[in-house]
């Protein structure tokens, strides 16, 4: 079975830091492309960093670029959200995706990143 489990969430003020992770589970992680989004209220979610499997391959919305570093665990099963820097407008629920060939989708149930100015 399936486990995406999102943490570290929590409340930060303005230009502090968080880290969230996502445990993964029930699948064969170093094959999946990992990602995080994010969903803020009254707003369509968004893709916010992706990391490929093998090649390593990094990109993160324009938004976020500069101040947030994705990186994955292999051994650990474990994909990070480092977030420095943080806004306001960073608030939202951030989600843990996996995807592989657009086939195999699976989510995390998400966790609340709250900055306050």
């Amino acid at each position: 079975q399936v486990h995406l489990v999102e943490s570290g969430g929590g409340e930060v003020q303005a230009g502090g830091s968080v880290r969230l992770s996502c445990a993964a589970s029930g699948f064969t992680f170093s094959s999946y492309v990992m990602r995080w989004y994010r969903q803020a209220p009254g707003k369509e979610r968004e893709l916010v960093a992706r990391i490929g499997p093998t090649d390593g391959y990094i990109s993160y919305a324009d938004s976020v670029k500069g101040r947030f570093t994705i990186s994955e665990d292999n051994a650990k099963t474990t994909v990070y959200l480092q977030m420095n820097r943080l806004k306001p407008e960073d608030t939202a629920v951030y989600y843990c995706n996996a995807v592989l060939a657009s086939v195999y989708d699976y989510w995390g149930q998400g966790t609340q990143v709250t900055v306050s100015s």
